[in-house]
């Protein structure tokens, strides 16, 4: 067992670490696609316990308490893009990311639009134009200070640009506020090079209850697929209608 700690750069609400930056910490060490799931909002700036068990690896706070896991996964519960945006439409798009007029998360690791670059992702996704309502894109070109000692993104930063588009998705879908990351699926297939522009890609798929699923993936120019994630949100305040709601992918 070993000890990590969750510093506050890395926050998603005030007071709790962002939930992808986390989930991908929770997966770092498994080889392959792999499966987070946080169960209690994050300390910041607290040890918290980190071990291996049974192929698993188990997030703990200082009273014992389960705070996340992460496992490995099959690469076939991961979703395929939808769309693949050129450049100039995801740079659109993000222009009309609805945090640069509302309150949403100003300080969150991942879509705070009051973070200095380099300091947060400012991963900022909008609607996408001729898509389904809900899909929703922009650019982000990673800052150097994300790069570990090979020069690369590490997976968890890469986790974390994938979290805050999902949500956005559904925001964009239905126009409804307030959900926290349960579960995110993951792989990482190339981790790119700071200063490398990039497409920030997501969708929602069905609602169940207080349950959104989301898909996102991190794109190349080009249309490659760098990373791809299935995610399931878990809608605050009253509880939303039962219905179904398909994806907007299968609307295109």
């Amino acid at each position: 067992m070993s000890q990590i700690v969750i510093g506050r750069q890395f926050r998603g609400p005030p007071n709790s670490g962002n939930g992808g930056y986390v989930c991908g910490v929770l997966a770092r060490e498994i080889e392959g696609p792999a499966t987070s799931v946080l169960r209690a909002p994050v300390p910041l700036d607290h040890p918290l316990s980190y071990a291996r068990r049974d192929g698993a690896v188990i997030m703990s706070n200082a009273e014992g308490q389960l705070i996340g896991t992460g496992e490995a996964a099959p690469a076939a519960e991961l979703p395929e893009p939808p769309v693949r945006p050129s450049l100039a439409a995801a740079q659109a798009a993000g222009e009309r990311y609805a945090g640069l007029v509302q309150g949403f998360h100003p300080i969150c690791f991942t879509c705070g639009a009051d973070r200095p670059d380099g300091d947060g992702l400012r991963v900022f996704t909008g609607q996408l134009a001729s898509a389904p309502k809900g899909v929703v894109a922009g650019v982000w070109t990673p800052h150097r200070a994300f790069a570990d000692a090979d020069g690369l993104i590490t997976a968890e930063v890469i986790w974390a640009a994938l979290d805050c588009p999902g949500f956005f998705a559904w925001v964009e879908r239905e126009g409804r506020h307030g959900a926290l990351l349960g579960t995110m699926t993951a792989e990482v297939l190339r981790r790119p090079a700071p200063g490398e522009p990039l497409i920030v890609l997501a969708w929602p798929i069905a609602r169940d209850g207080r349950k959104e699923t989301a898909g996102a993936a991190l794109l190349g120019p080009d249309g490659e697929v760098l990373a791809r994630a299935h995610q399931v949100w878990i809608v605050m305040g009253p509880r939303p209608p039962a219905a179904r709601i398909e994806a907007a992918a299968s609307e295109a």
